[in-house]
């Protein structure tokens, strides 16, 4: 299983080796992203935009004089987006040659999540073949979807990193 969860940070100092994630909810839903891929969680700030990007792109923000593409989460899985609120947040994501935010309705908190709980997401369920996940984790009342950020953003990395 651990080497489906490679972006995932893994935590062996325990007698049960575990991950540690940050989830955030969409909708109704919970997901979880590797706290080792998120820089930091903001408030949303005013986003330039820009004519002809893909619809779940909402254009850019000024972030302490750094220029961040923010990509709103729930559009591009297909999902209803919520309008901003109080609670909403973007999440600075940060991988090697891509640095991007994400639009979430409310960011919950970190966690960690033993391996054994993680089950590999039916395809039929992860979208295409499953590549936008890496797993769901069962936690007391809910089910968590591990997102796997390689897959679902991978695209966008700059060549040559």
């Amino acid at each position: 299983m651990s080497s489906e969860l490679h972006n995932y940070q893994l935590q062996d100092g325990t007698e049960d080796e575990s991950i540690q994630c940050i989830l955030f909810r969409m909708g109704n839903e919970y997901y979880g992203l590797p706290i080792s891929s998120v820089k930091e969680i903001i408030k949303p700030l005013p986003i330039t935009r820009f004519p002809k990007s893909p619809p779940f792109v909402e254009g850019v923000i000024d972030l302490r004089g750094h220029i961040l593409p923010i990509v709103n989460l729930p559009k591009m899985f297909g999902l209803e987006p919520l309008p901003l609120n109080e609670e909403s947040r973007f999440v600075d994501i940060q991988m090697e040659g891509l640095n991007l935010g994400i639009v979430v309705d409310a960011v919950s908190e970190v966690i960690q999540i033993p391996l054994k709980q993680i089950e590999a997401a039916p395809a039929i369920v992860a979208g295409v073949e499953g590549k936008y996940l890496n797993g769901i984790a069962r936690l007391e009342d809910r089910l968590i979807l591990l997102l796997d950020l390689e897959q679902t953003f991978g695209q966008w990395r700059k060549q040559g990193q």
